[in-house]
């Protein structure tokens, strides 16, 4: 793994979203895994800023995203579906059609799981996924247990993960209870991986994922087994590696 430790948060997401462009420069139908939550948003906008100064198209560009709440129609203002309009799609040139968040709102959710891995046979495989990592170690929602599912599936959230995503919410009880995830197999298919991740929170469960054993208990420390994951931390989230 290539770990980097920038000096700020902004510098992070800048390196990031440049690696990104790059890629969309030396391949414009790329495939993106694209990630939500409180993450990604400053490197969204460097994105953005960077197509409307010319830099980079989205326009042949296709993505999918990592994972969408069960429950939740594509409308509702917490869906990832509306954060990806709201932080990225509405801001660039990426055709809507291009773009596949799951619908978690489906009647049918095994056949939604299964339309979401055809969606990455049909147009990848995903050449770049961005990731974050959460409190427990999860990464889309794929959280700690004596085993993982490879493909897309849907899973049982954990409180710690609920209780920290109810800062969206206004509530926890109003946090939904189920996703929609790429499962771990379908994320380490992916050709390049970047996980970023700031905050002196996160620097103890990077320690175990990136030095500990590899283990489900510990979902982020699978990306031990991949060939070309760039790993980008601020100060405080990498103040462990010096």
């Amino acid at each position: 793994m290539n770990v980097r430790i920038l000096n700020s948060r902004e510098d992070l997401n800048a390196t990031a979203a440049t690696v990104i462009a790059s890629l969309l420069l030396s391949k414009p139908q790329a495939m993106l895994g694209l990630a939500t939550g409180s993450t990604p948003i400053g490197i969204y906008r460097h994105l953005a800023d960077m197509y409307r100064r010319g830099q980079v198209s989205f326009a042949r560009a296709y993505s999918v995203n990592l994972d969408e709440y069960v429950g939740l129609s594509p409308e509702h203002p917490q869906s990832y579906r509306s954060f990806m309009n709201e932080h990225l799609f509405q801001h660039i040139d990426i055709p809507i059609s291009h773009t596949r968040v799951p619908d978690g709102n489906a009647l049918d959710l095994t056949a939604e799981c299964v339309a979401h891995e055809q969606a990455i046979l049909d147009h990848g495989p995903v050449d770049l996924q961005l990731l974050g990592i959460g409190h427990n170690g999860h990464i889309g929602f794929n959280e700690p247990g004596h085993s993982l599912t490879g493909a897309t599936h849907v899973v049982d959230l954990k409180e710690r993960t609920r209780s920290a995503n109810a800062r969206f919410f206004g509530d926890i009880d109003a946090v939904p209870r189920q996703a929609v995830t790429m499962g771990v197999g379908t994320i380490l298919k992916a050709k390049q991986i970047i996980l970023v991740a700031f905050g002196a929170e996160k620097a103890d469960i990077l320690k175990q994922a990136l030095t500990g054993p590899v283990t489900t208990e510990c979902p982020a420390s699978l990306l031990q087994c991949h060939p070309n994951v760039l790993i980008l931390l601020d100060q405080e989230a990498g103040g462990w590696l010096k």
